[in-house]
């Protein structure tokens, strides 16, 4: 048998990398792409960036919830400054409804396809101003009573898989993320999701409403106590945002939320964050709305809200 020297095979092994060597530096080079770090998943190339890095806005209840191991950014935290522009993965935001666009404008411009939004309310009109309508968005169906609490899950008689849902690039590792937590979340597409988060929206809308004018101390009194004026709201509303967004509803809306109502039934009652709520509705009009517009403002008028109708 021929033996070969250490020395033989050295030097063949360096002959060859040399022409691979020479052969990348002589190659014609592509122009410079940088994909947005929401699609950085597409890319066929090792990418040499940072590892991914989550992070949550918000140290409330929910942000508190879900930031084990992440970065957490509490109120007097800067945006800019804490977020890498050039890194990537999911930034959840856990706030109200109000900071939205003062987080957005100081998030890094090429960071907002990652910003991952978790309000409840109609954040259409928001996010398409924004430029972030196709941002992953979730529906959360939780409670947290107070900072620290256990949660409780949305798992309910007629949906025990759970309501909590998420659509977009993020959605996976927000699902993921509860998963550890002994939660559960519904991965689904942005027009599946688009009925369940306007399903979600008439349940905080009807739910908060009746239990506010008929002086309820929480939704599971409302839906109790009212069952038929909960049921013809809702009614109305799936039939308005059926005719205005031209979408349809599974079967059985008003069981799905009056199931999920059984399981936060404690929850207090208080017609908040208009501007986000009701008011997708209040503008429909009264030909679409009239119970629901007309319940407005009879709480408007015995000073049940905290602001004025437009």
């Amino acid at each position: 048998m021929t033996m070969i020297s250490t020395a033989a095979v050295a030097s063949a092994i360096l002959a060859i990398t040399n022409l691979f060597t020479s052969a990348e530096a002589f190659s014609p080079s592509l122009p410079s792409t940088k994909l947005p770090s929401y699609m950085a998943h597409l890319s066929t190339q090792t990418k040499l960036s940072a590892t991914p890095e989550t992070i949550v806005i918000g140290g409330g209840r929910i942000g508190s919830l879900i930031s084990n191991d992440a970065k957490l950014l509490g109120r007097n935290d800067p945006i800019a400054s804490s977020i890498d522009a050039n890194g990537e993965g999911p930034i959840f935001i856990a706030t109200r409804n109000d900071v939205l666009e003062s987080i957005v404008d100081e998030c890094p411009a090429n960071r907002r396809g990652d910003l991952v939004f978790l309000q409840n309310g109609y954040l259409d009109n928001f996010l398409e101003r924004k430029g972030l309508l196709s941002n992953t968005q979730a529906l959360l169906y939780l409670s947290v009573a107070s900072l620290g609490v256990d949660p409780v899950d949305g798992i309910t008689s007629v949906n025990p898989e759970g309501l909590t849902a998420a659509t977009g690039v993020h959605a996976l590792a927000f699902a993921d993320r509860l998963a550890s937590l002994g939660l559960k979340c519904n991965v689904v597409s942005a027009s599946e999701y688009r009925p369940a988060m306007f399903e979600k929206l008439i349940w905080i809308a009807t739910y908060m409403l009746v239990g506010t004018a008929k002086d309820c101390n929480s939704v599971g009194q409302a839906g109790s106590d009212h069952t038929e004026l909960v049921q013809d709201i809702i009614s109305e509303l799936v039939s308005a945002v059926g005719a205005n967004e031209g979408i349809a509803f599974p079967s059985g809306t008003i069981e799905r939320l009056a199931a999920y109502t059984d399981v936060v039934t404690d929850f207090p009652c208080g017609v908040k964050e208009f501007e986000w709520r009701n008011k997708y509705f209040y503008d429909l009009g009264d030909d679409a709305c009239p119970i629901h517009n007309g319940l407005l403002r009879e709480c408007a008028e015995k000073g049940k809200l905290g602001f004025e109708l437009p």
